[in-house]
């Protein structure tokens, strides 16, 4: 129960960091949105081999978080809780692919380097999304994406899964804190009780989202997200999206440690 809480409080911090008054979150959400979408782009169509040329692409997550004010600890931190999926999407890689390849002189199994290269991909792409989400708050995201023309039934549900999560969890909370206090030692605690709860908990979501349906209806909602803020995309937003975009593109192109390593031999010798 205490870890649940904990998990809410969490992500319920997210719309605390997107409430500061920074230059990063003074930015158009567009702006934001779209270069963090050529820097997803260009990093996860490196070959898979790559793990070294991934290293300058985490200057745009480390520079957001820290212009906008975001705890490297809770970058950290959440990036530790998702990172038990990253981990065993490549973990037979070792095993499937027994290729040697020689890196810095050492020779190693291909597999392992395939594997780095996974982890390297996730850290950096949730660390950038974390980053976005931070600075700019799931609504200002939701409210880009509109009117960058993506679907509304797209736009609306995400809004909705982020919105509403919370009060799924709460319920959930309840029911579990009811379960508890009406067990004693193991009573009330094994599969078939865990199964009731599930299907009392799916009929309570039901009827929960109807009555925040209708309350919706009744206020007037139409199907489109409204933001109090005016989405203004001028030439500071102009600058930061093509100064970040022509970078990723320039470091996914040309390999900025292999070229900085020839000049420095070049320089030395």
């Amino acid at each position: 129960m205490r870890s649940m809480h904990e998990g809410l409080y969490e992500l319920g911090r997210v719309d605390a960091f997107a409430l500061q008054d920074t230059a990063v979150h003074r930015l158009d959400p567009r702006a934001k949105v779209l270069a963090t979408a050529v820097f997803l782009l260009c990093v996860v169509s490196f070959q898979r081999y790559a793990v070294i040329p991934l290293a300058p692409f985490v200057l745009f997550p480390v520079m957001m978080a820290g212009a906008g004010r975001l705890p490297f600890s809770w970058l950290a931190s959440r990036l530790l809780v998702a990172a038990p999926f990253a981990l065993m999407v490549g973990m037979f890689n070792p095993l499937l692919d027994r290729a040697e390849v020689t890196i810095l002189g050492a020779t190693v199994a291909a597999g392992w380097i395939s594997y780095l290269s996974i982890v390297a991909r996730f850290a950096l792409t949730t660390a950038a999304a974390l980053a976005l989400v931070g600075t700019t708050g799931m609504h200002g995201v939701c409210a880009a994406l509109e009117r960058m023309f993506v679907p509304d039934v797209f736009v609306v549900q995400l809004l909705f899964l982020y919105r509403y999560i919370f009060v799924l969890a709460e319920e959930g909370m309840r029911m579990s804190r009811a379960r508890d206090l009406r067990s004693f030692g193991r009573r009330g605690r094994g599969l078939a009780v865990f199964g009731n709860i599930l299907g009392h908990l799916l009929l309570r979501t039901f009827a929960r989202a109807q009555r925040i349906h209708s309350a919706m209806q009744l206020r007037g909602f139409d199907g489109h997200v409204r933001s109090r803020r005016a989405l203004r995309f001028g030439g500071r937003d102009a600058a930061f999206l093509a100064v970040w975009s022509a970078l990723f593109v320039t470091l996914r192109l040309f390999d900025l440690p292999e070229l900085l390593g020839r000049l420095i031999v070049g320089a030395v010798s």
